[in-house]
Parts: C-alpha cells; sequence; structure tokens
C-alpha cells in the first residue's frame, strides 16, 4: 500500500502525517511530492524524508491535479501491483482516517472515498459548495455521492493506469476521475471519516473564484454532452423516421450516432 501525499508549501502537519502513518503501520510507504514549493520549504520535506517518506520534488508547481496525475502513474511502475491512497498535507485528514481508506480498499478492490460528515466546525462557504457541488454532480449524473471534493481517496493497483489518464491539472482533476467513473459505470466505496477544519483555513491553496470555475467547468460540460446527444437522437429520429415503416430503424441508427456524438465529446 502507498500513501501519495502533493504537498505545496507545507508546513510540519506533514511531517506529523508521515511519522504518525509509519508508527501505526510500519510497512506503509508514503510517497511526498513537493509541488513546486522552493527551496524555504526543503526543511519541511528533508525532515519528512527522515520520517521515513519518500520525496520527489517537481521544480515547478504544475498543480494538485497534475502531481496526482503524475504521481499515480510514478506509483503504478515503482510500485507494481500496490493500491494507492491519496491524502492531503494540511492535517485535514487523520491518520486513522488514512488507514482506514487503505484497508477499504484492499478488502473491497475498488474505488474508495473518505467521506466527511457534516460538522459545526466546517465554514459556511465550505459547507454550500460542498452541497452544490454534490447536488449538481447528482443532477448531471444521477449518481449520489456525499463528498465529491473530499482529497482522502482510495484506488486499488487495477485502476491506477485509468486514474493517472484522466485530465486536469489543478483541483478539476479529482472531480474529473469521478465524473468519468460515473460514465463508465465503476463502482465506488464510500466511507465515512472525521471533519477537521482550521479556523480560517489559512493554509488552503484553494482560491474560492478561479478554483470554483475550474471545478464546476466539467460538471457543466458533462451535462452539456448529454443534452447535445439528446438533441441529436431527438434529430435523428425525426429524420430517419420518414424513410422507415416502423419505429425500429429509425430508433436504433439515432441511438448509435448519438451514442457516437456522446463518446466523442465526452472524450475532449
Amino acid at each position: 500500500m502507498i500513501v501519495l501525499v502533493p504537498a505545496h508549501r507545507p508546513d510540519m502537519r506533514l511531517v506529523a502525517l508521515v511519522r504518525s502513518q509509519r508508527t501505526q503501520r510500519p510497512g506503509l510507504d508514503v510517497l511526498v511530492v513537493d509541488d513546486g514549493s522552493g527551496e524555504e520549504f526543503s526543511a519541511v520535506f528533508g525532515t519528512a524524508r527522515t520520517a521515513g517518506a519518500q520525496v520527489v520534488h517537481l521544480e515547478v508547481n504544475r498543480g494538485k491535479g497534475a502531481a496526482l496525475r503524475i504521481w499515480v502513474e510514478e506509483a503504478r511502475l515503482r510500485f507494481p501491483g500496490e493500491d494507492v491512497v491519496t491524502a492531503d498535507a494540511d492535517g485535514q485528514h487523520r491518520v486513522e482516517d488514512v488507514l482506514r481508506v487503505a484497508d477499504a480498499v484492499e478488502s473491497s478492490g475498488t474505488m474508495v472515498l473518505g467521506v466527511r460528515g457534516p460538522s459545526p466546525d466546517v465554514p459556511l462557504r465550505s459547507r454550500v459548495g460542498n452541497r452544490l457541488t454534490a447536488f449538481l454532480f447528482r443532477l448531471s449524473t444521477g449518481w449520489d455521492l456525499r463528498d465529491t471534493q473530499t482529497g482522502l481517496r482510495g484506488y486499488p493497483a487495477d485502476l491506477l493506469e485509468w486514474v493517472g489518464a484522466v485530465p486536469g491539472q489543478r483541483y478539476e482533476y479529482e472531480l474529473n476521475v469521478l465524473l468519468r467513473a460515473a460514465r463508465e459505470h465503476l463502482p465506488v466505496v464510500e466511507v465515512p471519516i472525521g471533519t477537521v477544519y482550521e479556523p480560517g483555513n489559512p493554509t488552503s491553496h484553494f482560491h474560492p473564484l478561479r478554483d470554483s470555475a475550474r471545478i464546476y467547468a466539467p460538471l457543466l460540460a458533462f451535462s452539456a454532452s448529454s443534452l447535445v446527444s439528446s438533441g441529436v437522437d431527438l434529430g435523428v429520429l425525426v429524420l430517419l423516421r420518414p424513410l422507415s415503416t416502423g419505429l425500429l430503424l429509425p430508433v436504433v441508427g439515432a441511438r448509435i450516432i448519438s451514442a457516437g456524438v456522446n463518446h466523442a465529446l465526452n472524450r475532449r
């Protein structure tokens, strides 16, 4: 089992996470990805390495999604056959929850989401944003997930190549993974985890306007592709209906063409 932690300008909570994981489960491999933090954070990453993590450095900040995508694929090559759990470096994921997700991946053999429950400590902005995203996700996909924004996720080894192929550079990447899983009907297990928030969330690198736009864009695109495909389906049905005495040919033809359009749009 590999725990993958992307980190941009972290503090010593990253070290605490590494140390606690290695203490509670000594056989666990922790891979920390420095996402272009800069020289002033070298001491934190050096201490994480001393605590037992493998640390790799990206020279420039690529974004959380890019760091996850690149190093999920790297973990697949470095540790063949090992499952991967992704966790945040800012202290919002407790070690016992990381290990709970790891155990769920191992027992289920499928994607696992660490789902945060309601808590009065969660800022109003975050509560509204999380609920809105979950609602739009359900509206777009018909898939009812309680926490589409969670960064604590588990992926079985045989899914890592698929995960690494999902596009996305920043916060939209994790939602893209769920959208593609919904489209391909991949099973997902939800595991309850604790909800930890700092007052004011001062160490977060999330920019409310810019990154919210990045997150909602894939949802809108996903919904738009479905609407366009439905329009194509209806249009082709209307065009083919006069050419046939029955409905079988028009319906089958419309479905084949609209499915091709839907597939082409979703690939992009």
